[in-house]
């Protein structure tokens, strides 16, 4: 385990019986870790999401008017704790915005915006909540034009698009794929 004992005491400061401190012991500025997303439920989980990013980016390595983001808190209401049950998506994408750094999605200081794609990546822990409380909650509260989960075990790939208010199972076009109306 690496020691911080330098990077904590400046040398002047330091004496003989400084105890180096582990990672587990550092205690950072709450302002710095502002998204409470949990860890990646696997490496494959952190792969799939990471291709949507690059992949994303590089079809529209044109654009700047869009913000796309991976296992990202959302906070959609002021009242909204960060103790609830809620977990980000592990994808999205909002359009008509700017690209900058942000350590969340603060709906309310993004002038009422929330994503126009979300894409759910399932696992055991997660696929009954994404099928059906996070749909629910992207449907009804987000109103998310397009809402897809993927499941990198069994290759399952589904997409819904919001029609009068309620998620419809988007059809595969004549090549199989499911198109994405936001996407383009």
């Amino acid at each position: 385990m690496p020691s911080l004992k330098n990077s904590v005491h400046p040398p002047e400061t330091q004496s003989q019986e400084t105890q180096p401190i582990s990672w587990e012991d550092a205690v950072f500025p709450s302002s710095e870790i502002d998204s409470d997303e949990p860890q990646w439920e696997s490496t494959l989980h952190l792969q799939q999401i990471l291709l949507f990013l690059k992949c994303l980016k590089w079809i529209w390595r044109d654009r700047t008017d869009y913000y796309a983001a991976g296992n990202l808190s959302i906070y959609y209401s002021p009242h909204q704790r960060k103790t609830e049950d809620f977990r980000g998506p592990d994808f999205f994408v909002v359009l008509d915005t700017h690209q900058k750094m942000r350590r969340s999605w603060v709906v309310w200081e993004e002038g009422g915006k929330y994503p126009n794609l979300i894409v759910e990546i399932l696992s055991k822990k997660t696929a009954k909540i994404d099928r059906t409380e996070k749909k629910k909650l992207y449907q009804d509260t987000f109103r998310t034009p397009d809402y897809f989960w993927f499941d990198p075990q069994t290759l399952e790939w589904k997409g819904f698009h919001l029609v009068d208010g309620k998620y419809e199972p988007i059809k595969p076009n004549d090549r199989g794929l499911l198109w994405s109306q936001q996407l383009g």
